[in-house]
């Protein structure tokens, strides 16, 4: 959740943090172009070689939505259920009126299939697993499992290993707050799952200020998280997560979901931090709501995962009717940019 806002709050912020579509026009605006519609798309991620896109919906019953990123047509994604031995201890699949999907990370199979994995609230707090059929007209999805979180704990973030193995953020732990986040003390972790486990464990060493998006290096030897509360994305090494590798620079605004683009550098957006209308860069003096309402712009960057070193992707100003920017998916010469909360997604042409 960006800039951790704990998600009850967030999702009772939601409906009326942006006007509706239907009140706020739908046209460009500072050369972005939108997608209106879609509720709290807060994740974006691309079905392999198609021109489709899978968003999540930070808000009751919004689920999974399909967009055709060629003319921005969009659909709400309706999962059956077949139910896949391997999630022995989640039988059965979330009710679509209560399920809250987060971040996603979606992992390339074979024979125009993919594993999707969602992180879910509201109906329970666990990671749902869905298979992606491609080789239709249209893209697909079937629920087949979900791993549960440990009692107590939400996720955040999601991301895979070619075993299948799981690792998923926790932003704020039990006893932590939003406070200790911005003064860039420890609030959450990552926690690991493994095929044939019960459940998740915690990875010690991992602790952030703020343990928001997360992503695995292609060799699976590596792990990156994002700390809100340091700016930073940071590298760990998997088999010693104890032990940081390397970091990037203190960044000028509050990165949060990252992700491993298709050129093999990470991507990683969020809203500005220097932004004196809205108080300046987020601290112990701003409340929750003075973050969420005040229209922030935002950037998305490039991140060379063996240096650590960044390239601008995507930059906007304020925008009144859309902030709350937390993520970017690049493709095709355009970039695609999802936010918490808000009625529609935003894209616009590559650098």
């Amino acid at each position: 959740m960006t800039l951790a806002i704990r998600l009850t709050v967030l999702v009772g912020f939601s409906c009326w943090l942006v006007a509706p579509a239907s009140a706020q026009s739908c046209g460009p605006v500072s050369g972005l172009e939108f997608v209106c519609g879609p509720k709290n798309a807060e994740d974006l991620v691309r079905v392999p070689g198609t021109p489709w896109i899978i968003a999540s919906g930070m808000t009751a019953g919004a689920s999974l939505t399909l967009i055709d990123s060629r003319d921005g047509t969009y659909s709400g994604l309706r999962a059956p259920a077949k139910h896949d031995a391997a999630f022995a201890n989640c039988a059965a699949p979330p009710d679509p009126a209560k399920a809250i999907t987060h971040g996603l990370n979606l992992r390339a199979g074979a024979k125009g299939h993919s594993t999707l994995y969602a992180v879910g609230h509201g109906a329970r707090e666990a990671i749902e697993v869905f298979d992606v059929d491609a080789t239709g007209a249209k893209p697909g999805v079937t629920w087949k499992g979900c791993v549960p979180m440990p009692e107590g704990l939400a996720a955040n973030s999601v991301a895979s290993f070619a075993d299948g193995s799981l690792v998923a953020t926790v932003l704020i732990m039990p006893g932590k707050t939003f406070a200790d986040s911005v003064m860039k003390r420890p609030t959450g972790a990552v926690y690991e799952w493994s095929p044939g486990k019960t459940g998740f464990d915690m990875i010690r060493g991992s602790e952030l200020p703020g343990n928001n998006g997360i992503e695995v290096s292609a060799d699976g030897k590596e792990i990156f998280v994002v700390s809100s509360g340091f700016q930073t994305v940071v590298a760990f090494a998997h088999a010693n997560p104890t032990k940081q590798l390397r970091t990037t620079r203190p960044l000028p605004f509050t990165p949060d979901n990252v992700h491993m683009g298709e050129d093999g550098r990470l991507l990683t957006a969020g809203m500005k931090n220097d932004v004196p209308e809205c108080g300046g860069a987020p601290g112990p003096q701003h409340s929750l709501e003075k973050l969420s309402t005040c229209p922030r712009g935002f950037m998305a960057l490039a991140i060379d995962p063996k240096t650590m070193k960044d390239t601008l992707v995507a930059e906007s100003p304020a925008i009144p009717t859309f902030s709350n920017a937390t993520m970017v998916l690049a493709f095709d010469k355009q970039f695609w940019i999802g936010t918490f909360s808000g009625d529609r997604i935003a894209h616009g042409k590559q650098r």
